[in-house]
């Protein structure tokens, strides 16, 4: 498909992810960030799939709405003292008293540790008829009412007053202290947010800055989303499952305050479109801001400066990534599965440690997997490694994340298994929108580890293809065109240039009726370049092709249009802006070359002769315009460049080793572009009057009138320069130019009274004057048996 497509590659030698060679320097990227620093065992919360059984990156997240309970939790007051000294009182009320959270996870109750609260918020301490409730101050009003409380404020505190004061549990004999934290906001909620370390990265690094140890830290749901039989009251049940039963428990308790079904957006695995939670797990990770051996610059620090050296296309993906990795967590390198290319250490049996020879091992294990692929891992014995050693170490089963897979190919393909043929860094990276999270992201962090740099001097991304009403392509919804139907019905090339033609950065639109105007830009392109090229057809530029200074004026013009177009069509390329290039060049096909320029080079195509100057400066002229036509279309319209070109140029290899087209140097370029701009203004009007003159009936082609011009002196003179080639220009037999009384140009149209001539079609007073050549005019009588006309303009 890509090569019907007309996409060049590497079709002989291309690269596969699964090939030994590029598996073994995987595993040869992963021994150098080992020794580089960047690697380090720990627990932390990572994005969990239930379905896949294993950690997630960010890029395989995705974000749906779901239908939780949102549930506001007492936990009772357990340090009277401290809590009435927090809030400058002597005593507290006698009655139970309870600090109030939010959460949209019922089922991370049983795993809290503790509870947040931001150190600079204001905290109520609130007298009810039944309770003492700790609420923020922000959230008081909202959530009496929510409540359906009223009471007094006794007293108010900043959150840092309560930092390290116990809270019973609702639902276990234990006590969750308050941590400071500044995440902590009064958006929504009560102002105070229970953490349960396992479930959370805030509530982890929360934990873990209070001391909290790994082997403290509670983590109850398997890696099935079950309750592990051990929990009480919830033991062997599906965490979504427990989350009614999470309620009702607490309700019985009195520790409920309020609950209610909750819509709001909710990570899912983008392959099973399942829930995804944060579970702590141990894991191999990519620390973002450790510091490298022998380095001074975090990774995080590196990748930001090298985004920032990075030319982004379009402009805003520098910004996304930019925050994707300013704010992103520590990258979670491992996964749980089968299959992949593998995580090739030896760990302690008891202290996970890893085996002392570890580079030396990974080396060896990479040599291995170079002859035999990753099954050399899977079937290898330690002991044939290790030795004696395989009685205390053991092969890690984890596998490495499929984004270090793609994003380490800067190593296994551009200085692996292709660096004989490319080069590093890659000139660009290119792919849609969704990779700034992915490929973009991972090669980054990958190539600034290992190398410092990022692996790509430029990103380039897209949107997606959407049906011509900007829906989503569904099958069921019968709106999908598939690319193999456009090619089979319309050709590669229209499915090429409606790429082109739309603006990539948004979604791409694509439609039969869109596809109907791609067609038609298409064919005003091929048919001027049928013309270019029919009368191209016995022109030599070795012997034929006159020099810029013998050109006609209207020659000197069209190669300065062209060589405008060119340069900004190049500037476009720059840019890797293809729309307006392809907006441009059907107008230039249509409007400069086919309704002006070669509208009148016809005249003087067909009835000059054949090898006389005024023919031969027009297809010199062609000849420029055609080459430089043909390049700028190859990187769009490929086959049709392609065939172009080798008509042109029967014994050539290609168009693709050509580079832009050099023209010939012009005088005076802006007042000649000046000046005939004017004259297409003229002709504009002139045709105004004919078409009007058409309509009546009384004439057919313009060439069947005549015109009488009154104009002003500046325009006068300016028109009277072209003399007889002033006829030729507007395509008439006759102008009759005087001076006007008026500051504007005043044109009369009518029926010519003269005779047609046979040949050239314009209605003379001479034909007939040579009797061998009864039927036509005079100029044609020179230019078929006598020395041939002279044209200075047009």
């Amino acid at each position: 498909d890509f090569m019907r497509l007309g996409i060049l590659g590497e079709w002989d030698d291309p690269y596969q992810t699964m090939a030994y060679g590029v598996e073994a320097d995987e595993i040869r990227a992963l021994r150098k960030l080992y020794e580089k620093g960047y690697l380090f065992r720990g627990l932390k919360p990572v994005n969990w799939c239930f379905d896949c059984g294993s950690a997630l990156a960010e890029a395989e997240v995705e974000y749906q709405e779901r239908v939780d309970f949102a549930i506001d939790v007492g936990f009772a007051f357990a340090d009277l003292a401290n809590i009435a000294r927090a809030f400058q009182l002597s005593a507290l009320p006698a009655k139970p008293g309870w600090i109030v959270i939010w959460t949209t996870t019922p089922w991370t109750i049983p795993s809290n540790q503790a509870l947040n609260v931001h150190p600079e918020l204001d905290y109520d301490l609130i007298d009810t008829d039944g309770c003492t409730l700790i609420i923020a101050s922000e959230r008081r009003i909202a959530c009496m009412e929510t409540y359906g409380l009223k009471g007094t404020v006794l007293g108010t505190c900043k959150g840092r007053a309560l930092e390290r004061i116990p809270f019973k549990h609702p639902l276990y004999d234990r006590l969750s202290p308050v941590y400071l934290g500044d995440y902590v906001t009064t958006e929504q909620g009560t102002g105070i947010v229970h953490s349960a370390p396992a479930y959370g990265v805030e509530d982890f690094l929360s934990c873990k800055r209070y001391g909290m140890p790994d082997i403290d830290i509670l983590n109850p749901v398997q890696s099935n989303g079950v309750f592990a039989d051990t929990l009480p009251l919830f033991g062997g049940l599906k965490i979504w499952d427990a989350n009614p039963k999470i309620v009702e428990a607490l309700r019985a308790s009195n520790a409920l305050f309020h609950s209610v079904k909750h819509s709001h957006s909710y990570m899912h695995c983008w392959r099973h479109k399942t829930p995804v939670i944060y579970r702590a797990a141990t894991q191999w990770f990519a620390g973002m801001d450790v510091e490298p051996n022998g380095g001074a610059r975090s990774l995080r620090e590196t990748a930001l400066e090298q985004i920032a050296k990075t030319s982004f296309f379009p402009e805003w993906g520098k910004a996304r990534l930019f925050g994707m990795i300013q704010h992103r967590p520590d990258w979670t390198l491992s996964r749980q599965r089968q299959w992949g290319v593998p995580m090739a250490f030896f760990v302690h049996k008891v202290t996970g440690a890893l085996h002392p020879r570890t580079p030396e091992l990974l080396e060896e294990i990479a040599k291995r997997v170079a002859q035999a692929g990753i099954e050399a891992w899977q079937t290898l014995e330690p002991r044939e490694l290790l030795g004696d050693d395989a009685n205390t170490y053991e092969k890690n089963k984890d596998t490495l994340d499929v984004w270090f897979d793609s994003g380490s190919t800067h190593e296994t393909v551009l200085r692996g298994s292709h660096a004989a043929t490319e080069s590093f860094p890659a000139d660009m990276y290119l792919e849609g929108s969704d990779q700034h999270r992915g490929w973009f992201h991972s090669s980054l962090l990958v190539s600034t580890m290992l190398n410092g740099v990022a692996p790509y001097r430029s990103l380039l991304t897209h949107g997606f293809v959407v049906d011509g009403h900007g829906k989503k392509m569904s099958k069921s919804l019968g709106n999908v065109v598939s690319p193999q139907k456009v090619s089979d019905t319309l050709g590669a090339e229209i499915l090429r240039l409606w790429v082109a033609a739309t603006d990539y950065s948004g979604e791409l639109s694509i439609s039969d009726e869109i596809l109907k105007r791609v067609v038609e830009s298409y064919r005003r392109i091929r048919n001027t370049l049928k013309f270019l090229l029919s009368n191209l057809s016995d022109f030599d530029s070795a012997k034929d092709a006159l020099l810029v200074n013998e050109l006609l004026e209207v020659d000197r013009y069209a190669i300065a249009l062209a060589y405008d177009f060119q340069n900004k069509s190049l500037a476009e390329f720059e840019r890797f802006e293809f729309h307006p290039f392809i907006a441009r060049i059907v107008a230039f096909c249509s409007e400069d070359l086919g309704a002006f320029y070669l509208d009148i080079l016809k005249d003087r195509l067909y009835t000059t002769q054949k090898n006389g100057p005024a023919r031969r400066a027009a297809q010199t002229a062609l000849h420029h315009i055609t080459h430089s036509l043909i390049k700028l279309m190859a990187p769009v319209l490929s086959f049709t460049a392609e065939e172009a070109w080798l008509t042109l140029h029967p014994d050539a290899e290609t168009i693709f080793s050509e580079t832009h087209h050099v023209f010939p140097s012009i005088d005076q370029t802006n007042a000649l572009l000046e000046k005939w701009s004017q004259l297409r203004e003229l002709r504009g009007e002139v045709s105004k009057k004919l078409e009007a003159l058409r309509v009546t009936g009384k004439i057919g082609s313009s060439l069947d009138a005549e015109i009488v011009i009154r104009a002003p002196r500046s325009d006068y003179e300016r028109l009277n320069s072209l003399g007889e080639d002033l006829r030729f220009a507007l395509i008439v037999s006759k102008v009759d130019l005087a001076f006007g009384s008026g500051d504007t140009i005043e044109i009369a149209v009518h029926p010519s009274a003269h005779p047609k001539c046979d040949r050239c079609w314009h209605h003379r007073p001479d034909i007939g004057s040579s009797e061998q050549h009864a039927t036509l005019c005079g100029r044609c009588v020179s230019n078929l048996v006598g020395p041939g006309e002279v044209r200075r303009f047009a």
